[in-house]
């Protein structure tokens, strides 16, 4: 039904053209035609118009409302309405500021008939007055040369844009620069004033296009003090201040982001995009690359933005996140329709945004919550439906959709009308078509409600009994491989419940075109001509021509009549070349139908190839290509080769088989025609020159033999050639200067005579290593992690070659922290020769390096440059572990591991927070300034929320990465029960395992392995504590064969129970306790210690007293009373607090030695030192050598110890 009454609306407006009777007493739902704008800005003497026109039959009657309440003009003082036809609008006059005031608001316009009421959208009117500054006392800023100023201008608000220009009392322009610049927001920023800026009419004008007018602020005067030196000071971002910002850009819109920045020397502005690439097609920079302006916004423009102010002391940022939405556009907007009594109605109204806008409908106006609620439509996914229509159900829809970007509002008619059947389809109407093809009968018919259509024969019986007819829903009918006797006439007849109406339409079925004779495929050679014919039938009624095409294209479009000869079916192609060959065919048709018949041209030409037995045996060579219309050709050969020739036929496809070898011919010798090419010179020792050319090939030799004159001499000198004649590619000059050009000439010569004179090819002898290491200008620290290596060029006399660049290395020599642990991580790379300058990234952050600068050539490496750079802190890595651990049901203990890469010196942590479950976005963060914190317990929780936990280390560079925990507390575990426990044993042991279950916070608990049976069986077993995430624990200990009860238990509380069974066949009886372990055999060894260690010591002092005495003897006397032994002749790991209880007076290891008046070093002991420090710097190596034993006692003393006193060591 809506199919067919689809095209009645345009009846209605032009129903003369078609001749068509349509029922004057049909109605039209009003529909609004033209409207005011949604935003109207007026200004004072405007008139102020409030359009709102509509169509519809019977006349439409308007109604306004104002600010949702009833508003009548014609009521008003001032307000005129206008009397047109289909029009609602008004005119407010004699506007002032005041008058205006009192109709600001929101306006709608309401147009209604019989059958309905459309609805337009909300209007905004806004009254402007005229703008005024606010008064102000304007003091002098007064600023100190090199310093930054900001002139502000805060213009008076205007609902419409403005512009704003800074001009002088003599009308002239600010001048505007990478110094001085206005933001968007109308202020002047000053990166830095000069004494030239000292001037006392700063003036602010803006421009206000609403009410064409231009207002001044009052002259700022900036007073700029001169000083001799201006401090330079890197950048600081005047706009905007903070270091990052969100903004919302609207799809469609452009956007704006500026960044404006004081410092000296004047910064310069960089834009950066980290998720990817800038939109090169759409972003302009403008305002001396302060302002970036990107158009036509779309979603995957959504992300951050950085601008990077910079100068040579530093630089600062700004980084925007920009979030892309989008006010409300269609989808699929609802449309009015005529439908038929008894139809379901849908009306689609699907709308996208960002937000997701939403969708509300109104009938005749009126929003659909406040009508009854017996009402027939449905709401279902954003569509109004209606089932069953009758006419009654006639109204006027409206669909709007907002979010806070805008609003869509769209009025949809459902219009439900009873009329009789109609046939659009003109009657008696001819169709042809040939046979086989297919024929479309056309009849299209609407009516209300809507009409069934079925196809007659002349007899009156449906012709829908033969297979090959088949209808279409729109009433056409069609018929498949039509046979001559299917010439006739067909009747269609339309009818619903009020008529039924029929017309004919004549069916003629002509004879199918044919070819009867067409193209055939032919090879022709290169030059000749082809004729291709073509004959064909055709239905003798009809008009036909027979037309000609290669490869696609009509050849008469060609415009090329002496290549073709198209006349009497033949096609004639003249003077056959390559580009010929292809498809042509033969094309025949009348207007009901067309056939093709195609044939191929291939076109050849012969390849004359030869063949030298004696040089190239079995290899055949071209000598060029012959069209194919000729039989012989004249060839243009070389001296001294043994021709032996054969012919090849080619065409598009590729070569055919070759013909039969001809006898050989010999041509005679001459001397050469050519000479050796890519000449070169270069030694590869520093004394010596090595020539090297490219061979001539043996058919360019000329004779049997050939052998190369080579001349060379110094550059610049021109003085004798020396010269050597050769057979080999190469000659090796001796005894010359290091790295020295010379002129080089190669030349072929033969038993017949030289070559043509060579040109003269520029060579060097062999390098030497560089002798200068390239002078190192500076480190420019970009970031944490990147630096910027500058260097002076080496002088090109010292390089001794051709510099092939510059060789950058450098390793990590410690980290600034202070304690370092030492090892090499060496980086390299390779500059180009023109390059003067290396970024070397990938560092790591506040650490030491080493680096090295070397220039090289072709011989090798020069002599480095050096110097050590320390690069800055930078945010550390993320924390390596977080365990959150039970501890009540509102609170959690945090655990964690500090970074391994810290980056910098540690200031804290940062721990955020946010529960999970309830939709809650609120995030808790808070400091925690101790970096040797490792735990953190947190309470009032809640007992049934998962949180996402957070914790970042920190430097003074800020938070680094973040490690990230989802957990709750014990009550949101629930209870304390084992998922998959099971325990297994062997002879005396026993293995308890378990899964812990995800998400269920970490707690600790006991195990307990309790033997049954015999209680005197080995020692008793005790509880040993668990963690609940370690999933297992082993029980070693156990008796074979014996049962065991095993007890989880939590404090008090039983969390599981269960047995177990260990293997074997007997118990294992632990042998009796011996005398050892008696308390008087312990007694009676810890004596006999002591008394020895006693007679020890009464040695070493005996030994001291008077005499001669090694330096051993000395060393040995140095014993501290604090010394510890030192096991295998080494020192053992010492702490910090261990360094602390020496307190001051602790000698260093070389104060220690040198008061014995001994100055060997343990170098000079034979032994090595290898030292080696922990991450946070404690020493943990030792002293490995011959006299390490002899040195111990000297680490550890208080003091010099005297060999007249030793005892006093032992105080």
């Amino acid at each position: 039904m809506a199919m067919a009454l689809r095209y009645l609306w345009p009846l209605l407006l032009c129903s003369p053209c078609l001749l068509i009777q349509i029922p004057e007493e049909l109605m039209e739902p009003p529909v609004i035609t033209e409207q005011s704008p949604r935003r109207l800005v007026v200004f004072p003497t405007d008139d102020i118009s409030l359009k709102c026109e509509a169509s519809g039959k019977p006349e439409v009657e308007f109604r306004w409302t104002h600010d949702g309440v009833h508003f009548k003009p014609k009521e008003e003082l001032g307000v005129t309405v206008h009397q047109e036809p289909h029009s609602g609008s008004f005119t407010i006059t004699g506007n002032n500021s005041n008058f205006a005031q009192r109709f600001q608001g929101t306006y709608r316009c309401f147009a209604s008939n019989k059958l309905g009421t459309a609805m337009s959208h909300e209007i905004q009117l806004m009254a402007e007055g005229a703008p005024k500054w606010p008064k102000e006392t304007v003091k002098p800023v007064e600023v100190e040369e090199g310093e930054s100023v900001i002139l502000p201008c805060h213009p008076p608000p205007s609902a419409e844009p403005l512009r704003i220009y800074w001009m002088n009392s003599k009308i002239l322009h600010i001048k505007q620069d990478e110094r001085v610049t206005m933001g968007q927001n109308g202020n002047l920023y000053f990166a830095n004033v000069l004494t030239s800026d000292n001037h006392s009419d700063y003036i602010c004008n803006a421009h206000f296009p609403g009410t064409r007018t231009i207002i001044q602020k009052e002259p700022i005067d900036l007073r700029v003090k001169a000083t001799n030196s201006m401090i330079s000071r890197k950048p600081r971002l005047l706009f905007p201040t903070n270091s990052s910002s969100h903004l919302v850009a609207l799809q469609g819109q452009p956007l704006i982001l500026e960044c404006i920045a004081e410092g000296f020397p004047t910064p310069t502005i960089k834009w950066l995009r980290p998720s990817g690439p800038m939109p090169s097609d759409r972003v302009t920079y403008q305002n001396h690359n302060k302002t970036l302006q990107l158009l036509n916004v779309g979603e995957e423009d959504d992300g951050e933005y950085r601008c990077l102010a910079e100068n040579s002391l530093g630089s600062d940022r700004h980084a925007y996140y920009v979030t892309v939405e989008a006010a409300p556009y269609w989808l699929q907007k609802p449309q009015s329709h005529l439908y038929g009594p008894g139809e379901t109605v849908r009306l689609d109204c699907q709308v996208q945004g960002r937000p997701q806008p939403e969708v509300t409908w109104r009938i005749n106006g009126i929003p659909v919550e406040e009508l009854a609620k017996d009402q027939k439509y449905r709401i279902q996914r954003g569509a109004l439906i209606l089932s069953n229509v009758q006419p009654s159900d006639t109204m006027v829809t409206q669909c709007e959709a907002r979010n806070r970007h805008g609003v869509l509002l769209a009025n949809a008619y459902i219009y439900v009308v009873q009329l009789p059947a109609k046939i659009l389809t003109p009657d008696n109407e001819t169709y042809m078509a040939v046979e086989g093809s297919t024929a479309y009968l056309l009849c299209k018919a609407f009516g209300a409600p809507v009409p069934s259509v079925q196809w007659l024969d002349k007899e009156g019986k449906t012709v829908l009994q033969d297979e090959r007819f088949f209808p279409y829903t729109n009433g056409t009918l069609g018929i498949r491989d039509l046979q001559a006797n299917d010439t006739g006439h067909y009747f269609c007849q339309a009818a619903n419940d009020q008529n039924n109406v029929t017309i004919v339409a004549n069916l003629q079925v002509k004879d199918a075109t044919q070819i009867t004779q067409g193209p055939r495929s032919a090879i022709e050679k290169k030059g000749s001509r082809v004729t291709f014919t073509c004959q064909a039938s055709f239905d003798p009624s009809l008009e036909h021509s027979i037309t000609w095409r290669g490869d696609g294209h009509n050849l008469q479009e060609l415009g090329d009549s002496d290549k073709y000869i198209i006349e009497d079916g033949r096609l004639v192609i003249h003077s056959l070349d390559y580009s010929d060959q292809g498809n042509y065919s033969c094309v025949a048709g009348t207007k009901l139908d067309v056939v093709e018949s195609r044939a191929e041209l291939l076109v050849v030409e012969y390849d004359i190839e030869f063949e030298d037995k004696e040089m190239a045996p079995e290899k055949w060579y071209s000598l060029g290509k012959v069209p194919g219309n000729q039989t012989s050709t004249t060839l243009k050969l070389s001296p001294y080769v043994h021709y032996t020739f054969r012919v090849t036929a080619i065409n598009k496809y590729g070569p055919g088989e070759p013909s039969p070898a001809s006898e050989t011919v010999v041509t005679p010798e001459a001397a050469p025609e050519k000479n050796p090419v890519d000449v070169k010179g270069e030694g590869n020792e520093t004394n010596n020159m090595v020539v090297t050319w490219k061979p001539l090939k043996w058919m360019d030799w000329n004779a049997p033999q050939v052998q190369y004159r080579v001349q060379w001499r110094p550059q610049g000198t021109r003085g004798t050639w020396q010269e050597q004649i050769v057979s080999d590619p190469f000659l090796v000059v001796s005894n010359t200067s290091t790295f020295v050009p010379y002129e080089i000439k190669v030349q072929a010569v033969n038993s017949q005579g030289k070559g043509p004179e060579p040109p003269i090819t520029i060579g060097y002898s062999g390098e030497d290593y560089p002798q200068a290491s390239p002078e190192l200008e500076g480190i420019k620290i970009l970031n944490s992690s990147t630096v910027l290596v500058r260097w002076w060029p080496v002088d090109p006399a010292l390089v001794k070659g051709h510099l092939r660049g510059y060789n950058v290395t450098y390793w990590w020599e410690g980290s600034q922290r202070k304690h370092s642990k030492r090892h090499v991580h060496k980086g390299h790379m390779v500059v180009p020769a023109n390059a003067t300058s290396a970024i070397l990234g990938g560092l790591r952050p506040y650490s030491f390096y080493h680096l090295e600068v070397q220039a090289f050539n072709g011989r090798g490496l020069g002599p480095a440059s050096e110097m050590t750079f320390h690069t800055p802190e930078g945010v550390p890595g993320h924390p390596e572990a977080l365990h959150l651990e039970c501890q009540s049901n509102t609170s959690l203990l945090l655990h964690w591991q500090p970074p391994l890469s810290h980056n910098g010196v540690l200031t804290g942590y940062v721990l955020s927070y946010h529960p999970l479950d309830n939709g809650g976005k609120e995030q808790l963060s808070f400091d925690l300034p101790d970096p040797e914190l490792r735990s953190h317990n947190l309470s009032n929780l809640s007992p049934q929320l998962r949180y996402r936990f957070q914790l970042q280390a920190t430097t003074k560079e800020g938070p680094g990465e973040a490690i990230v925990r989802e957990g709750g507390t014990m009550a949101l575990a629930g209870n304390r029960s084992f998922g998959n426990i099971s325990a297994m044993a062997g002879e005396n042991y026993s293995v308890v395992s378990w899964v812990p279950r995800e998400g269920r916070c970490n707690f600790g608990f006991q195990i307990w392995f309790k033997a049954l049976g015999d209680e005197k069986m080995g020692a008793r077993l005790t509880p040993q504590s668990v963690s609940y995430n370690q999933s297992s624990y082993t029980q070693w200990d156990l008796q074979p064969d014996t049962h065991y009860e095993i007890h989880l238990l939590k404090e008090t509380v039983l969390l599981h129970q269960m047995a177990v069974k260990t293997n074997g066949t007997s118990h294992v009886r632990l042998p009796p306790a011996g005398f050892t372990t008696e308390g008087w055999f312990i007694g009676f060894v810890s004596a006999a210690v002591l008394l020895l260690l006693v007679l020890l010591i009464l040695c070493f002092i005996k030994r001291s007293k008077g005499g001669k005495y090694s330096v051993k003897d000395k060393e040995d006397t140095q014993v501290d009373s604090e010394a510890r032994p030192m096991k295998d002749e080494t020192f053992g790991e010492y702490s910090d607090n261990e360094e602390k209880a020496f307190g001051s007076s602790q000698p260093s290891l070389n104060g220690d030695i040198k008061p014995l008046g001994s100055d060997d070093s343990l170098a000079d002991y034979g032994g090595s030192v290898d030292v080696q420090f922990n991450e946070d710097g404690s020493f943990i190596g030792q002293y490995s050598g011959k006299k390490e034993k002899e040195a111990t006692g000297g680490n550890d003393s208080s003091g010099a110890a005297s060999p007249i006193n030793p005892a006093g060591t032992l105080e």
